[in-house]
Parts: C-alpha cells; structure tokens; sequence
C-alpha cells in the first residue's frame, strides 16, 4: 500500500481538529467547563486523547477555539442565507442578531467562553479565531466604513459586551434593549436581519424592539441560562 500523500494527511488532521471542536461545544454546553474533561471531549470527538495536546495547549485554548469557530459557522450561515444580498446594512444587522442569537442558543457555553477570555491567558489568537474576524472586517467594510482597522474592533467589542451583559447570572439585560442600541448606533433599520415574528409570543416592545423577554422567563425558550453559573 503506497503512503497516503501530504494533502491526504492534512484533510485527516483537518477533520480530527474539526471533531475535538464540535465535541467541545457539545459537551461545555451539556456539562459546564469544570465538568468536561480532555479525556471526555476526545471520547465524544472518537480521536486518541494524544491528539488533544498535540493541536492544543489545554482546554482553556481548546474551549475558545470552539467558541471561535461556532461564532463563525453562526455569521458565515447568516450572511450567507437566503435572499442572498451585498447590501451592507442588511448583512451588518444580521452579523448582530446572529451574534446576539448565542446567547440565547448556548448561553452556557458563551457565559464560559466570556468569563475564559478575562483569564491570565485571555484572549486567543487561532484560525477560528481568524476566520470570525475576517467576516466581521468584511461586514464593517461593506456598511462603508471608511477605517476598517478602527471599526472592526470596535464592533467586536460591541458585540462581545452585549453578549456578556444579556449573560450576567441575577442581572441579564434584555436583549431588545441590547439590539436596540446596537441598531440605533450604526442607524440600521429595525425590520433588517432577523426581527422577530409580530406573532410570536411577547411580539414587539413598545418602540418596535422586538421583545426577547420569553428567553429569559422561567420556562421561556432560554430559561436555562437564568440558573446557569460558568466554572
């Protein structure tokens, strides 16, 4: 049997890579950060747990990996869903719901990923991590931004304390509230990106800001997140 060739080898370490990131956000999200071992995200991943440490120093770098690459598949699906459009402003307020939306759908998994970020190692530089800030540029830079390397961060930093302010345990903003502000500083339309259905329950608050109050009720859609405490 001839050896497998270079590009053979890498797709195998891609998908490798690929399966470690998924498990981890299968399982911080399931169990918490503290409850989830190296040993548990290679066992759920089908990987040897050797290859855990080989593309990751430790689970702190392996978590916001994961995180990094969850935020990226969420935009990149957003931007790029049907009716497709260059529009700047639409593909900005769909950068932010999307966003916005993790908080609701992994509220575990991203309180965990914001209290990492403010760890002596914080802030992790990876291809994930790389690919998320290339869309957020090229969003900044559709909307017309005339400083891309001023604006780009500045968004990121938007969207990262607004996803922390609807997380804090005992004191959540509401993300109406949160979505307001954030359309009202780059002076988005309400009905652009992904405004909630008029018939949906809590419908609209007064002002046309969709009313996301239901994801954070006991018993709402996202009432787990309520008791939820990152480790």
């Amino acid at each position: 049997m001839s050896p497998r060739s270079a590009s053979v080898n890498e797709e195998l370490r891609r998908r490798s890579r690929e399966r470690l990131l998924q498990a981890t956000v299968e399982l911080v999200g399931e169990r918490g950060y503290d409850a989830t071992t190296l040993g548990d995200i290679a066992d759920r991943a089908g990987s040897a747990r050797g290859l855990v440490s080989y593309y990751f120093p430790g689970k702190r770098q392996l978590l916001q990996s994961a995180v990094h690459r969850l935020m990226h598949r969420t935009l990149e699906a957003a931007l790029e869903r049907e009716p497709h459009t260059e529009d700047g402003p639409e593909r900005l307020a769909r950068a932010v719901d999307a966003i916005l939306g993790l908080a609701v759908d992994h509220p575990v998994l991203m309180r965990t990923h914001m209290a990492g970020i403010l760890q002596a190692e914080g802030f992790v530089q990876c291809p994930e991590q790389q690919r998320l800030a290339e869309l957020l540029r090229d969003t900044v830079m559709r909307n017309g931004s005339l400083s891309v390397e001023r604006d780009y961060p500045l968004l990121r930093s938007q969207l990262m304390g607004a996803v922390f302010a609807a997380l804090v345990p005992g004191a959540p903003m509401p993300l109406p509230t949160l979505r307001a502000e954030l359309f009202a500083r780059y002076g988005l339309a309400w009905e652009l990106g992904t405004p909630p259905d008029d018939t949906a329950p809590g419908g609209r608050s007064p002002g046309g800001a969709p009313d996301f109050s239901q994801y954070f009720e006991p018993g709402g859609p996202g009432s787990r997140s309520n008791g939820s405490q990152s480790k």
